[in-house]
């Protein structure tokens, strides 16, 4: 199912000498808080040609917080509160927003962040015991706002599995964003708490293109596997959504009615977009990707976003204000709201905050946690 006006992305001639395996960063420069900023330069003997053939491996690194729920205090979000089971994303897309997070901690919002990655296995154990606190507020939890818990190795690791166990236990509310159908493998959890209104599931889908999909998001699960995700979590009574983003003007925004309609198709029920954001070191990463991938498109789309920034490439007051301030802005707003009349999507703050929001009041501290069940035995 495609737009009338769906153009399929067509790869062009690329210089191998940029091209790392599986990854859509470009380059690795140094983060923007090092002392000293390096580049990789060929040394005359094709040395990075001989190296990308190789492709570079993802390492992780196991880190021990003392805590595991992130306080938000954000205009721009709809939660006050987020897990992060891990930092840098193996899916690599290459428009991430969170990239620049990989610079606090001395590596590159390049291609270290889609290769050194950062897990948290103690994630549940840390869950627990802030859930047991007596001072802790029930409020939904969000997953899948910084990093995807999704991502490949999460096959192996099964962290978020682990917190969404705790969750369950606690009868906790849980909202999940992902790219991934993943997700999928844990509909055994997933599936008894949307029984009891407890999780919704929002699967990120911005091209319907293989092609335009594997370029710029190298790493994810194909398009058509993702529409597969949505459906059997619809099927599985959970409310389910589709996040449009980022909408990038040029590139696969022509695709946002077709995308919305297959969803609904699939059983969405709620909808989100973004217009494309290119924060900090984002943007020279993707303007890098847009003269391999896109170059007869390059300058127009960077000419659209600067449009809708201010004159700049990132301008958080115009990019993620409540008011869109261009005419081709306007004109994406325009056009989702008219597909979300037509195909009955909601949006997704007013699911959240309708009467199908989720349900807190069901939050209690297992017996097996709390050993309350023993002041009832004989």
């Amino acid at each position: 199912m495609t737009s009338p006006h769906f153009i399929p992305f067509a790869q062009p001639k690329r210089d191998k000498r940029l091209l790392e395996k599986g990854r859509a960063a470009r380059s690795n420069v140094s983060g923007r808080y090092e002392p000293t900023q390096r580049e990789r330069v060929d040394d005359g003997w094709n040395s990075l040609a001989e190296d990308n053939r190789t492709g570079r491996r993802t390492t992780v690194t196991i880190e021990k917080p003392k805590t595991i729920i992130n306080k938000v205090n954000s205009p721009y979000v709809g939660f006050d509160r987020s897990i992060n089971p891990y930092r840098g994303c193996e899916h690599g897309c290459i428009y991430c927003f969170a990239r620049p997070t990989h610079a606090y901690h001395g590596l590159s919002p390049g291609l270290d962040f889609e290769t050194r990655l950062f897990a948290k296995p103690d994630a549940h154990k840390l869950l627990i015991k802030e859930l047991c606190n007596p001072n802790y507020r029930v409020r939904s939890i969000a997953v899948g706002t910084n990093m995807d818990a999704y991502q490949p190795i999460e096959r192996r690791m099964e962290i978020i599995r682990r917190v969404l166990a705790v969750l369950r236990d606690f009868n906790h509310p849980v909202s999940i964003l992902t790219k991934s159908d993943l997700i999928t493998r844990d509909l055994d959890i997933l599936a008894p708490m949307g029984a009891k209104n407890l999780t919704r599931c929002m699967i990120s889908i911005t091209t319907q293109d293989r092609g335009l999909a594997r370029a710029m998001e190298p790493r994810c699960p194909t398009p058509d596997r993702r529409f597969k995700a949505l459906k059997e979590l619809a099927d599985s009574g959970i409310q389910t959504g589709i996040m449009l983003g980022p909408m990038i003007p040029g590139l696969n925004d022509s695709e946002l009615e077709s995308i919305m309609e297959r969803a609904v198709s699939l059983g969405a029920s709620y909808s989100a977009f973004t217009i494309l954001r290119l924060p900090q070191e984002v943007s020279p990463l993707f303007q890098e990707w847009l003269e391999v991938f896109a170059p007869n498109r390059a300058k127009r789309i960077m000419r659209h976003i600067r449009a809708m920034n201010d004159g700049k490439d990132y301008d958080p007051a115009w990019s993620r204000g409540g008011e869109m301030r261009t005419p081709f802005a306007q004109l994406i707003a325009q056009r989702y709201a008219s597909a979300q009349r037509r195909t009955g999507l909601v949006s997704q703050r007013s699911s959240a905050h309708s009467r199908n929001g989720l349900d807190c009041t069901l939050f209690r501290i297992p017996e097996s946690i709390s050993g309350q069940g023993d002041l009832f035995e004989s």
